[in-house]
């Protein structure tokens, strides 16, 4: 069997119902899909309610959605079956209506006869129901690489040391570690058991020149190749590129050139009151214009409670006036980065691919102080120095180089990850 224009490859794909796992899954489906896959994108109604729109009618021919309903579960509506907004005490309650769902996904299965599944590290479980259907699996991992290999490193040799010295967790970290060593026996076996199963192969997001040495180390302590999907870079949709009914882009196209921050901390991250306060103070003390987007929990009924009103500084936005920009909830964050006057990008992320930024050269950590409290000052600092000072100009180069040199590779690791899948299909 081969992936070619007289005889396609069916895949179904297994995201997590997270934004950060089913971006990274449709980005890799369109890749395929270019080269003869026929993709059919498995999640729920509420999670697919973020990328829906992000198919094109031309892609829609090859990627079809295909819905997975959770059993219902008190104080968890239909609409709150994703991650994207989802209250932290919810989620216990999501994951185990997610592992319910193993009956109508087995018929999904049973319906579509795909020749392949791509599944996801949290549900080790769907590779067992695709052997039942004869139907090979592989996993597709959405996390950083090096995030993947320490974190694996610590499962499975928590008594020693991660032998790359610039990747550790800092002293005022150590809740991140101990919870990371200490979870669920039943999580940590799992994310093992979904490696383990996993045929022939794991794809794991990155980017060789970056982490090679990291894919290199976790592939040993499996003794199985993972294979690199590239950064899979979200390509801007043709609507979006034309929207502008807020105005954002024509306010960006009034700044100079590289002279914007643009601040993001994700879909399932929500900032303390204590953290919001110094960010706030931080961007106002910068001097420096910016993009702000803030989220908040969605309440039982699915939606945001009108909160920014309420959790912004008093007198914040007067402060700041014209030179900051703050949006609730969603943002075309692929357009806003491709923009010229975003200068520098700033996310909240695992400590661990923090290190990695900086081991790489293309940013600047913003510490904590001991007790973990974050510093509008430091942070003000810290973006003044990136934008505009002369010392972090190494930054500003390394940054474009880095930017060069991903663009410049293209999609040569889906060729390899085309060749993998195609060995898998044959062998099966």
């Amino acid at each position: 069997m081969g992936a070619n224009k007289n005889q396609s490859i069916d895949v179904l794909m297994f995201p997590w119902l997270g934004y950060g796992h089913i971006t990274p899954y449709l980005e890799l489906a369109k890749k395929l899909t270019s080269r003869g896959f026929n993709i059919y994108l498995c999640s729920t109604p509420a999670t697919f309610s973020c990328v829906d729109k992000k198919i094109t009618k031309n892609q829609s021919e090859s990627i079809k959605l295909v819905p997975l309903f959770l059993p219902p579960l008190p104080g968890l509506p239909p609409e709150l079956h994703t991650t994207n907004g989802l209250p932290s005490h919810l989620m216990p309650r999501l994951k185990e209506a997610f592992d319910l769902s193993v009956n109508d996904f087995s018929n999904i299965l049973k319906q579509l006869k795909p020749h392949l599944l791509i599944y996801d590290v949290i549900q080790p479980w769907a590779p067992l129901v695709a052997k039942e259907h004869n139907i090979p699996a592989v996993e597709f991992i959405t996390s950083s690489s090096t995030m993947t290999s320490f974190m694996f490193h610590c499962f499975r040799k928590p008594w020693i040391e991660f032998p790359f010295q610039n990747i550790y967790f800092r002293d005022y970290e150590y809740s991140d570690l101990k919870r990371l060593l200490e979870c669920d026996p039943t999580e940590r076996d799992g994310a093992s058991e979904g490696v383990e199963r996993s045929c022939k192969i794991v794809l794991i997001k990155g980017f060789k020149d970056i982490e090679g040495k990291y894919i290199d180390y976790v592939s040993s302590l499996f003794g199985k190749k993972f294979v690199l999907v590239g950064p899979l870079v979200q390509e801007p949709i043709p609507d979006e590129k034309e929207d502008d009914s807020s105005g954002l882009f024509s306010w960006l196209d009034m700044k100079e050139r590289k002279s914007t921050v643009f601040v993001s901390f994700g879909s399932e991250y929500f900032l303390t009151k204590e953290d919001f306060d110094e960010i706030a103070y931080g961007l106002e003390l910068s001097k420096i214009n910016f993009i702000w987007v803030v989220r908040f929990p969605k309440g039982a009924n699915g939606h945001i409670n009108g909160l920014l009103e309420k959790t912004l500084p008093r007198g914040f936005l007067e402060s700041v006036g014209d030179r900051g920009k703050i949006l609730e909830g969603w943002a075309p964050q692929t357009r806003i980065l491709g923009h010229e006057s975003i200068g520098v990008p700033i996310h909240h992320d695992q400590p661990i691919n923090a290190r990695l930024v900086e081991e790489v050269g293309v940013g600047v950590e913003v510490l904590r102080d001991r007790n973990k409290r974050l510093s509008g000052e430091r942070l003000a600092a810290v973006i003044k120095q990136v934008v505009m000072e002369d010392c972090g100009e190494v930054v500003r180069q390394k940054a474009a180089e880095m930017r060069q040199k991903l663009k410049s590779k293209g999609d040569q690791e889906i060729d390899e990850v085309v060749k993998e899948l195609v060995m898998v299909c044959n062998n099966s």
